[in-house]
């Protein structure tokens, strides 16, 4: 090992031209990581930009906004990856990231350090004047288990009749998938748009190996039990006096190509006009945009209604004039405007 002092030059001139090689190699880093600044707040203006927008293909503008919040957590983080290394402060011109106080509603854990029995310095008895109490955040991984229900068999001495405990009741009959895995499956395909493979790879990753196709059962028994929750909040939502209904194109994997489908939301909201029932949306899908879709779905309504220009909507303004009176237009007929 060679010491710190012996490196360094004995002469003036190449003490000299060490100093401006390393002023160099400084202007440098810092011209670097001037650039990932730069660029970290040009990205995050044009994101601004974009959420702002109003019009435009939202499927466009979603993607274009995921790429680049990517790009963004790349630079953020080569940038903090290079404060690191020089163990340097982050750039001036770059905000420190937020320091939001801990959630007031995750438990708290108290470990207490250990204390001197005595005074380090004279070996005198303590007393405590109060405490510093410093919080990190910290998660937990998730726990698997496997609960045994235990049903217990008795034998009647008089009778000899055999008594047991019914059988535990399961999401999904005959199945070993507990209601709180099943949920979070279902959550982590339809919330978080996690596929059913990524989601057997992390399980695989913690110690649980599950099919891929094990997992495709789970979501299609589960979809099949929810089928009368799904028909109650459509059944709600379609039984106000007013809706609003859009539809959006979804990209549908198909054999060899991907096609476009339609998701169609039904929405019912009263509180703005002093109901005490509570909202609610409903969601329906369809393989093209056809108006036999929303005519099916929306048969039952009768009320005011607030949609876009689809020609589909006609046949049901047509078909029950009466009853039916379309937001937002003012001429003749069936329509009214949306109340304040």
């Amino acid at each position: 090992m060679i010491d710190a002092a012996e490196a360094l030059p004995t002469d003036l001139a190449a003490a000299h031209a060490m100093i401006l090689a390393e002023r160099a190699a400084r202007l440098v880093a810092e011209s670097d990581r001037r650039s990932l600044d730069i660029e970290i707040e040009r990205l995050k203006l044009e994101i601004a930009r974009l959420r702002r927008e109003r019009f435009g293909q939202s499927a466009e503008r979603g993607t274009r906004i995921e790429q680049l919040e990517l790009a963004l957590e790349d630079l953020e983080e080569t940038a903090a990856a290079e404060a690191a290394v020089s163990d340097t402060a982050p750039s001036q011109s770059r905000r420190k990231p937020a320091r939001r106080p801990l959630p007031d509603h995750l438990p708290r854990v108290r470990m207490v350090e250990p204390a001197p029995a005595a005074c380090p310095c004279c070996g005198g008895e303590l007393s405590k004047l109060g405490e510093d109490v410093t919080e990190t955040l910290e998660r937990i991984p998730a726990q698997w288990r496997v609960i045994q229900h235990v049903r217990e068999k008795f034998s009647c001495r008089t009778c000899q009749v055999i008594t047991q405990s019914p059988a535990p009741f399961h999401a999904i009959a005959r199945g070993r998938a507990g209601a709180g895995l099943l949920a979070e499956v279902v959550f982590n395909k339809f919330g978080l748009h996690l596929p059913l493979h990524r989601q057997s790879g992390r399980f695989a990753a913690e110690g649980v190996e599950i099919d891929v196709s094990t997992l495709a059962d789970w979501v299609g028994a589960v979809s099949v039990a929810l089928q009368p929750l799904v028909a109650a909040i459509a059944d709600h939502a379609s039984a106000g006096q007013r809706l609003h209904v859009d539809d959006t194109p979804v990209p549908v994997l198909a054999k060899g190509k991907t096609k476009t489908g339609r998701l169609w939301a039904m929405v019912r909201d009263d509180r703005p006009f002093g109901g005490n029932d509570p909202p609610a949306a409903a969601y329906f899908y369809s393989p093209d945009r056809s108006g036999e879709h929303p005519h099916a779905f929306l048969s039952g309504f009768t009320g005011i209604m607030q949609a876009d220009a689809f020609a589909g909507f006609n046949r049901l303004y047509e078909k029950a004039p009466s009853s039916w009176r379309r937001a937002g237009r003012t001429d003749a007929g069936n329509s009214t405007s949306w109340p304040s």
